[in-house]
């Protein structure tokens, strides 16, 4: 390794960010440098900021300011590196070098420029970078689980989103790429690849000129992963052709991550989403005939400027209705730069957190009730953690997506990393728990697939 500094990286945001983190962390260790995941050992700490809401900034400037008065060397990358490039370097004296979302591949110059004592600010106004097969990557998820990065950026202009601003307009990699990383996963003994993007259903709209997210799963479909996972699917993207990949691909399983947002017309409008309002509803209904054994996720945002009691009955009405099995709730966060940050009507904080409490409230009966239809079957379920004080493992089935949906605590012999068929016991709101099934339980499997 030589002389060359030790580098921790602190990572902050959602699944997009994590794969820069992880690209990042390739091309360092690619490169020589000593990568340790203790801040107090390193001698730069690249903090890969997250800028989506409220929330996410607050997080990332007090990582910020603890490291600064540790008298650490920061790096900030990510989105509020690309968001709040002067205020940055003005009020982070500790802050040595600034990477945008569209210039994480340059890292390894950062840190060497930075050596030569430079202030390094690597930012391109307009991001057109996104990493392939080809790319260094260093993976910082349990073994059994990657997630894959289809596409980035979005040529959508949501108005209470800065995400297009961010990372730039959409740009897919083709379909041999993705397949040609989704086998290097596999090699590494992946058993479940997550793909995202801003918008799944939009894959492929730049490069082939129309959307080509069936021929990608059919073209998955082919690599040896027991479970490929989507998030991030538009509604309006889920044609028919892309209905029946999913139904005809034995790997790809039936889990719809739907980012609805709302479900009235006029807010979905003023949200400039008006393509959504005439079909939420035919659409959820085509979903489940088409596949009945879906997993339907989605996520809402309430208190949008201007949203009144009786629109957001109309969503709570929504929600009762369709029984979602997993349901996200956020409140409204004004972004400035976006056109919904100067809409009239703003709603107050504690209306906004008493809407949000009520949807979760009205949710969690459902939740429960769809949770309690996996009692008694036989489930494979994917083992990533183990509690050594009670001898129980911890995984998920597949109807639970890492980090935002519930897990399945498992009693009997299991192996981190493995997929195991178990037997599930118990329900909870949030959580399934069984043990490991027995031959016997085979029937049991048997029975449902039949049924």
């Amino acid at each position: 390794m030589g002389n060359k500094p030790t580098i921790a990286i602190s990572h902050l945001g959602c699944e997009k960010n994590r794969i820069d983190t992880e690209h990042m962390l390739g091309l360092l260790v690619e490169a020589g440098y000593n990568v340790d995941t203790n801040e107090e050992l390193a001698d730069y700490v690249i903090v890969n900021t997250c800028s989506f809401i409220q929330a996410a900034r607050e997080e990332s400037v007090r990582t910020l300011v603890g490291l600064a008065e540790e008298q650490k060397k920061i790096v900030i990358t990510g989105c509020m590196a690309q968001h709040f490039q002067e205020q940055l370097l003005e009020e982070l004296p500790e802050a040595v070098a600034l990477v945008g979302t569209g210039d994480y591949h340059k890292i390894v110059q950062v840190i060497e420029r930075a050596e030569t004592g430079e202030r390094v600010k690597e930012v391109s106004a307009e991001p057109t970078y996104i990493a392939d097969e080809t790319t260094p990557r260093y993976r910082t998820t349990s073994e059994g689980v990657a997630y894959l990065r289809i596409a980035e950026g979005c040529n959508y202009r949501c108005a209470f989103c800065i995400i297009p601003h961010l990372r730039g307009n959409q740009r897919s990699r083709s379909i041999e790429s993705i397949v040609a990383e989704a086998r290097q996963l596999a090699a590494q003994g992946v058993k479940e690849i997550i793909l995202i993007s801003q918008i799944t259903t939009n894959y492929g709209t730049d490069i082939y000129g129309e959307p080509k997210l069936a021929e990608l799963l059919r073209a998955l479909g082919k690599v040896d992963i027991p479970w490929i996972r989507m998030h991030y699917a538009y509604p309006t993207g889920l044609t028919p052709p892309v209905i029946k990949a999913i139904r005809e691909t034995p790997n790809v399983l039936p889990y719809l991550d739907l980012p609805l947002q709302h479900s009235h017309p006029q807010v979905l409008r003023s949200m400039n989403r008006p393509w959504q309002a005439g079909v939420n509803d035919s659409i959820i209904e085509r979903l489940k005939e088409a596949l009945p054994e879906a997993v339907l996720r989605t996520t809402f945002i309430v208190g949008f400027p201007g949203e009144t009691d009786e629109q957001f009955d109309h969503l709570l009405q929504f929600v009762q209705r369709h029984e979602f099995d997993h349901v996200g709730v956020f409140t409204f966060s004004p972004e400035e730069g976006t056109p919904a940050y100067d809409l009239p009507n703003q709603i107050s904080p504690e209306v906004m957190e008493a809407r949000r409490d009520a949807l979760m409230q009205m949710q969690q009966p459902i939740a429960l009730k769809r949770n309690r239809t996996q009692v008694g079957k036989v489930v494979d379920v994917l083992i990533e953690q183990e509690n050594p004080a009670t001898g129980q493992y911890i995984g998920r089935s597949a109807r639970f997506s890492p980090d935002v949906d519930g897990l399945v605590y498992v009693r009997g012999k299991a192996r981190l990393g493995s997929m195991i068929p178990v037997l599930i016991e118990n329900a909870d709101i949030y959580d399934l728990s069984g043990r490991v099934a027995r031959a016997a339980d085979a029937l049991q499997r048997e029975s449902v697939v039949v049924s």
